[in-house]
Order: C-alpha cells, then sequence, then structure tokens
C-alpha cells in the first residue's frame, strides 16, 4: 500500500479560480460514508456560528490546493488536536473541495467544519485500500463525527489445533496465534460451550492443556464418561485419533451431512457383523451432531454460511442486529447501538458500520443486509481482498432470505426498543438520586469504590462507573494498593490512596475548564443536552464511598490534599443485613440520613454498590489465583516458557531446582551456561 502523509498548511487559492471542469469533478464525488452532502441539500442558516464555518471553510480550502486528484483517507482536527471526523475518498481533491464551497450543508456537517483546525491526508493505490484504512482509523480514533461502533468486544470462536500431535478442541477469543483451524464467530460464550460439549460427544477430542496432555499415566475422567478418546495414553492410535479430528473440522466446515453420512454407513457396517457395542457409539455420535442443528432457534435450509445485518431506528437512535449463521445453524446473534449523528440515514449508518465490523475479522460468503448500500460492490472487494474467496453483500427482496433478514429486524426492532425504556427509567433514577442527594443537576457520571483484601494481603481498589445508559463496564478501573506505609488492613489507607491516584490522574490528564458547561451548570433536574445526552464526562458528578463516616472523611481529605473541592461525596454504611434497606447515607454538611425501605432509589444505590462490591473482590480473587500459582521462575530474567518448561521436566519441581548445583543445571537440556548461572545466582541470592 503506497501511504503518504500531509499536514502542512498550504498557501491559499480561492474557489472562485477553479476551473469549471475541477468544479465537475467536485459534483461527482460518490462516497456514502462520507458527510458531503447531495447536491440538492438545503440551504441552512447558520448566524449563530457563521463566523467559525468561514474560518473552518478557510482552513480546508487552503489544504485543498495541494491535494492529488487520488484515493485516500482525510482526517479532520480540532483545535487541540482531537480527531473530528475520518473519511475516505476515490478523489481526495474532490470529496475535500466539497467541504470548502461553504454551501449546501447540513446543520452536522457545519459543526463539523466550524470545529476543524487542521487535516491530515493518506494517499492509497486503490479506493479499497482507502476503505480499508478508514474502517481501521475509525475503531481506533474514535471519531465525534463518524459512525462508532460502541461494543468492541472479541467474538468467541472454537479452535482446533494443529500444535501437537493430538489436536485439542477448545474455546478462543483474542488474537490468532495459535496454529490450527479457527471456526466462527459465535454470538455468545453459551453457544460455543454448547457446540463444544456436542463435538465431544461425537468425535471424542481432547480439551485438555497439552501440559496435562503429556505427564498423563492414565485416562482421566472424560475418557471414562465417553467425552475423550484417550489418546494421552495411547487408548486410541494416534492415526484414528487424528480421523476424528479431521472429521471435527469438516463438520464445522459446512460438510455436516457428509460427515453424518459416513457415521451412518460406518454404523450399519458394525451392525451387520454384529458389532453392536461399537454401532452403538456411531449412534450416539450421530445424535450429538443432530443436538446441535436441532436445537436453534432458527436454522436455514438454503444458506449454509453468511452473516445478515437489520438496522432499526427510533427516537434518533440506532440498533443493528448481527445473526450468525454457518454450516445451515444459527450460531447467535448480539444487537449493537451505535452512536451516530440524528440525521444520518440508514444506510450510511449501516455501510459504516459493517466496514468497522469485518475490521478485525474475515467476512463470510454471504452478507445480507435489510438496507440498500451505495458502494456495497466497493466493500465486497475490500472485504473481499482479505479473505481467500469472494464476499457478496446483498438485499434480498423475497424468499428464505428476505426471511432471515425480517427476522432479523424484528429483533433489532425490539432490542432498541427494550433499550429505550431501560434508558428512560435509568434518567429517572439519576433525576431521583441527584435530588435526594441534593446535587445541584442530575448527575451523569458516577463512580463508585469499593477496597477488597484478606488481611491487609493482595489488597486491591476498584472503581465502577454508571452513566444515562447504565455500567459503563469500559469506564471500570482496578487499582493495587502499592504504599508500604500502610498498616496491613487499613481501609482508610487504602482509600486514600485509590482516591488520590485516580484524581491526580484526573487533574494531569483532563484538568477542569471553567469555560466549559457541564452537567453540574444545568438546572437541577435537567436532562442533558441531546447531542450530549450519551457521552460519558471525565469528571464524576457524584462519588459513592462504600463504607461509613470514616471513610467518607478519609475520602474527603485526600481530595482536599489535591485541590479537588467541588466532586460530591456520599458515604454508604451498610445495615445489618446488606440488602434490607436500613443503609445509612453520609453526605458532608448533612446529618446522617436513611431513605424508605422500598424507594427505588433505595434499590438503585444498592445497585450500584453490590457492582463495585463484586467488582472489587473478583479482582482480589484473581489477583490472590495468580499468586498462589507464582513461579519463582517467572522472576528470573532470560527465563520464557520453553526454558522454565525444560527445567521443570529435568529436576521435577522448583525446590528441586533451588537445591540444585550450578553443575547440574548447565547439563539441563536446553539450558545453556548463561542461564543456569542466572537461575544458580537467583536462588543463592534468595537463600
Amino acid at each position: 500500500m503506497n501511504r503518504e502523509s500531509s499536514r502542512e498548511t498550504a498557501s491559499g487559492r480561492s474557489l472562485n479560480d477553479v476551473p469549471p471542469e475541477d468544479l465537475d469533478e467536485m459534483e461527482e464525488a460518490d462516497d456514502a460514508s462520507e458527510l458531503a452532502p447531495a447536491d440538492d441539500a438545503p440551504e441552512i442558516d447558520f448566524d449563530f456560528e457563521e463566523g467559525a464555518v468561514k474560518a473552518g471553510t478557510e482552513i480546508i480550502r487552503r489544504f485543498w490546493t495541494t491535494l492529488p486528484s487520488g484515493p485516500g483517507v482525510y482526517r479532520m482536527f480540532d483545535a487541540k488536536g482531537d480527531v473530528l471526523y475520518v473519511g475516505k475518498a476515490k478523489n481526495l481533491k474532490a470529496r475535500v473541495g466539497s467541504y470548502a464551497r461553504g454551501q449546501a450543508h447540513s446543520n452536522r456537517i457545519a459543526r463539523m467544519i466550524s470545529q476543524t483546525a487542521a487535516m491530515e491526508f493518506v494517499t492509497t493505490q486503490t479506493e479499497t485500500e482507502a476503505l480499508l484504512l478508514e474502517a481501521n482509523l475509525i475503531k481506533q480514533l474514535k471519531p465525534r463525527f463518524n459512525v462508532l461502533m460502541r461494543d468492541d468486544k472479541s467474538f468467541p470462536y472454537i479452535l482446533v489445533t494443529a500444535d501437537s500431535e493430538a489436536p485439542q478442541i477448545v474455546k478462543h477469543r483474542g488474537a490468532r496465534r495459535r496454529k490450527g483451524s479457527y471456526y466462527g464467530p459465535f454470538a455468545n460464550v453459551w453457544a460455543v460451550n454448547r457446540t463444544v460439549n456436542a463435538l465431544q460427544r461425537a468425535f471424542l477430542l481432547r480439551t485438555c492443556t497439552d501440559s496435562y496432555y503429556e505427564n498423563r499415566t492414565r485416562p482421566c475422567l472424560l475418557y471414562q464418561i465417553k467425552r475423550c478418546a484417550g489418546p494421552c495414553t495411547a487408548e486410541i492410535p494416534l492415526p484414528e485419533y487424528q480421523a476424528l479430528a479431521e472429521n471435527a473440522k469438516a463438520f464445522l466446515a459446512g460438510k455436516s451431512n457428509a460427515v453424518k453420512d459416513r457415521m451412518r454407513e460406518e454404523m450399519q457396517a458394525a451392525s451387520e457383523v454384529m458389532e453392536f457395542e461399537r454401532a452403538a457409539r456411531f449412534r450416539d455420535r450421530i445424535a450429538a451432531l443432530s443436538a446441535i442443528q436441532g436445537v436453534q432457534g432458527v436454522n436455514t435450509q438454503g444458506v449454509e454460511e453468511a452473516d445478515v445485518f437489520a438496522l432499526d431506528e427510533q427516537a434518533g437512535q440506532f440498533c443493528i442486529e448481527v445473526f450468525f449463521f454457518r454450516n445451515f445453524q444459527n450460531w447467535g446473534n448480539r444487537a449493537y447501538f451505535p452512536k451516530a449523528d440524528r440525521s444520518m440515514t440508514a444506510d450510511e449508518v449501516l455501510a459504516s458500520f459493517i466496514g468497522q465490523f469485518y475490521d478485525d475479522k474475515p467476512a463470510p460468503r454471504l452478507v445480507l443486509v435489510s438496507h440498500p448500500i451505495e458502494d456495497a460492490e466497493l466493500l465486497a472487494a475490500a472485504l473481499s481482498s482479505r479473505t481467500e474467496y469472494r464476499v457478496d453483500i446483498h438485499q434480498p427482496q423475497r424468499g428464505e432470505r428476505k426471511n432471515l433478514v425480517d427476522y432479523a429486524q424484528r429483533n433489532a426492532k425490539e432490542a432498541l426498543g427494550r433499550r429505550l425504556a431501560d434508558t428512560a427509567s435509568q434518567g429517572k433514577l439519576l433525576v431521583a438520586l441527584g435530588q435526594s442527594f441534593g446535587l445541584a443537576a442530575t448527575p451523569r457520571r458516577i463512580e463508585v469504590y469499593d477496597n477488597s483484601h484478606i488481611m491487609g494481603t493482595n489488597a486491591v481498589g476498584g472503581m465502577i462507573v454508571a452513566g444515562p445508559t447504565g455500567f459503563a463496564k469500559t469506564h471500570y478501573r482496578t487499582f493495587n494498593i502499592k504504599s508500604e506505609e500502610l498498616t496491613p488492613g487499613d481501609d482508610y489507607g487504602m482509600m486514600r490512596e485509590v482516591l488520590q491516584r485516580r484524581f491526580k490522574r484526573l487533574v494531569k490528564e483532563n484538568p477542569r475548564d471553567p469555560s466549559t458547561t457541564d452537567a453540574a451548570d444545568a438546572p437541577a433536574g435537567a436532562a442533558a443536552p441531546e447531542a450530549e445526552s450519551e457521552i460519558m464526562p471525565a469528571w464524576p458528578d457524584l462519588v459513592l464511598i462504600d463504607g461509613g463516616k470514616g471513610q467518607l472523611d478519609a475520602a474527603r481529605t485526600a481530595l482536599e490534599e489535591i485541590g479537588v473541592t467541588d466532586v460530591a461525596l456520599v458515604g454508604i454504611a451498610k445495615g445489618r443485613d446488606r440488602d434490607a434497606g436500613r443503609e445509612t447515607f453520609f453526605v458532608p454538611g448533612r446529618p446522617p440520613f436513611k431513605l424508605p425501605p422500598r424507594d427505588p432509589t433505595l434499590y438503585f444505590v444498592q445497585r450500584l454498590r453490590d457492582e463495585a462490591h463484586r467488582f472489587a473482590i473478583g479482582t482480589h480473587r484473581a489477583k490472590r489465583k495468580r499468586e498462589m500459582v507464582k513461579n519463582p521462575l517467572d522472576e528470573i530474567a532470560g527465563i520464557g516458557p520453553t526454558r522454565k518448561r525444560a527445567l521443570l521436566h529435568h529436576f521435577g519441581t522448583v525446590k528441586a531446582i533451588q537445591r540444585a548445583a550450578f553443575e547440574d543445571l548447565a547439563k539441563t537440556p536446553g539450558v545453556n551456561a548463561a542461564t543456569a548461572r542466572a537461575v544458580y545466582d537467583f536462588f543463592h541470592a534468595q537463600a
């Protein structure tokens, strides 16, 4: 890919001096995923920001004069250097020129132009490369004026490994670094677990780790209950086991009918020679495979492999429901709620979403959509360039494919309806919470803190965040208690350390700007502005502390030492029973008080506190578990997994390695003299 980057301000050139042929070229610029207006876009009066729009237009014009007439990607930056928008173009000069003409812009584009202070460009060889780069940059930079995916969690896959003599079948999530065959995606882990369990019964593949497999001297329980063929102790010859693995791969790859037909033939052959036990095993395997195909909510008859995207729009919000079909089976679905401007059309939102969706995962051979995509051929070519097969994007009009899209769209409509109802309820709870604690405005960001430890060991602090859309798990944070001056079990000291670390960083990275209007400046009980209602602010409007007056005083002292005095603090002291409604609330400047036992606000606060408690305890347990299985060899520089395995195989235990002489360490296969000296010196120093 040939990319050239430019961000220099060039000398200005008026568009009034542009030759007619260049103006015609601008009018012919076509890019459905961009923000350029249609030719018949109405004139809009921007008196309130006319000067800012003109200033932004002049900046864009200066960059426009030096642009090439080839494909590429452009980025718009505001005065702070934050990315406003990422777009791609078949003709960069024509596309950027459409912004610089200063007319026929929608309100959304005018706002974007008015905030533009600089631009950056990357040229590519083809428009397809530009489309791929655009999707990648949008996911990385999350520009304000683009359509943004708001759930970027990776999908689970099934992996049949190819890095050992006996292939292993496991669920996998994340980067595909391990050698093997990957099948998916599945919408959730439940679907993966169910499928893996059925495949275990059908093909008897192992799920144990390689280290467990290599050290077995007798078959494990899974062999006894007929869930594994027992390759670890040669209960089955390796060629036969590998044949089972190939059958499993064929089934997952879509050749399910052929695999089941072969099993039926072998079952019949075993029956004819009166090997009824062997025939029964094939019968059970066929039943297991049928179970995978039989318990789906929706299956297909003529669509072997496809992803279905259906969009629904209500009250200015979008929901995209994605269904995954593989091997004529429904592998689950997931609802997405992308962030997009209200003025964007459903076609634009869907096209941009699909480009980002497949940025880090391969597309199937068929993608079905509920709305027409103007650049469907270009997007299909871009997706095909990342696979070894052709990808088609199709909006069906009839038949089974249309039924699948309609089914997905019905689910999208229902999911968005539930979300809007939940958001409305959440908004009412936030208003009531602000009134109960005497806040000046409805809180948009609530942070809840809790600590967890056992007699001061493995101490951690947890912070959870909630807002208008519920729990914001991407904003959760954990804090390993680092201070050596704390007395073990000093909860007050731990809370001071957590809050000081949190707010010192907040002051440094996001200092308060008095010129900006935040939720705290709004009237009491007022909702956030419509355009910003779903943007989570950096600073909390309310901080809840899981503890009584002592914890609250420690928190207040910690913030005052930093100079933070304008954040509302509330302490929650538990009653005799955690959920009995006897919580006492401590607010600086007010006497302690309680909320009515059946007050919805009380239940809301309990939910927030319990989530913080769950998160802190879970983090503490994970840390404690890591400490329990920690290997001293991990602390030695230059000792990686291979050398650690070699030492353990040679000596058996860490204690034996610790007692070994240098000469014995040096004789270990795969360990050189320098590594042996490092291991010997480490344990000698420890002693």
